[in-house]
């Protein structure tokens, strides 16, 4: 296969950067570190940069991350921002998207070719099913901005996989590795360059908790991460403050040698 692309920059805030898909020390590996792994076994001197870090705003992508994947010109950019502004009281989808689009109608300018990515549908998680038609909103903003800009679209909300919590971390929000090895997968397919669908293989089967222990598990999950977040977010606080991104330069990724970063 004639690989299109030798260069990949990938934007975003914690689901770009990977949490919690552990990696060498304190880093984080995730969905695309394993698609570029995954593009590198074709191309071994292909690029990569991610300059995604937690708990980064819509905004704050754009105006710090945006300017940077310009100006290397990768043959393709993934962009994914705005989930962090949807779960904020009162955040208005409409206004982000129009937010959202000037920064695709900058990329796409620049040459790149572009991935965008759906919110997740949050109606398996408890205090987030609230969130879902705002979610919903903005997605149909995000298809129109794809198939305006000519744009690929991975579509998180209908990847009915990840609604088994084996896709999840303890924390309910970001991706287990196994949850981010589907979505690295779902992306490669996207892309052109997989038909086989390994992403939606089944989960094997699993034995269901009583209600009581899922009430449980509901509440403590409440008290150890919503109420810390809910914390951050009315202090003004991110998790990535003072944080630089893990891949800062666009370098090349030697061929992935280490079946846990391409097969866990």
């Amino acid at each position: 296969m004639l690989l299109r692309w030798n260069s990949l920059v990938s934007l975003g805030d914690s689901f770009t950067e990977g949490m919690d898909d552990p990696g060498p020390g304190d880093t984080y590996v995730g969905w695309a570190d394993r698609l570029a792994s995954m593009i590198a076994q074709q191309a071994p001197d292909f690029r990569y940069a991610n300059f995604a870090i937690r708990g980064k705003m819509l905004q704050e992508i754009i105006d710090e991350q945006v300017p940077l994947a310009i100006s290397l010109k990768p043959d393709l950019v993934t962009f994914c921002g705005g989930g962090n502004d949807i779960m904020v009281p009162n955040s208005d989808p409409d206004a982000l998207a129009e937010v959202y689009e000037v920064a695709v109608a900058d990329l796409r300018a620049s040459g790149s070719d572009v991935v965008i990515f759906t919110g997740f549908d949050t109606r398996s998680t408890p205090l987030l099913r609230s969130l879902r038609g705002k979610i919903a909103i903005y997605n149909s903003h995000l298809w129109s901005i794809a198939e305006r800009y000519h744009c690929r679209m991975v579509d998180l909300w209908s990847m009915h996989v990840l609604h088994d919590r084996r896709a999840w971390s303890e924390d309910r929000l970001h991706l287990s590795p196994e949850g981010h090895q589907r979505v690295a997968l779902k992306t490669y397919e996207v892309l052109g360059l997989s038909d086989a669908h390994a992403w939606n293989e089944p989960w094997p089967a699993l034995e269901q908790a009583d209600w009581v222990t899922q009430r449980k598990a509901d509440l403590k999950w409440a008290r150890e991460h919503v109420v810390p977040w809910i914390g951050r977010t009315l202090r003004g606080e991110s998790m990535g403050d003072g944080m630089a991104p893990k891949r800062p330069e666009l370098l090349p990724l030697a061929r992935a040698t280490d079946e846990n970063c391409v097969n866990n």
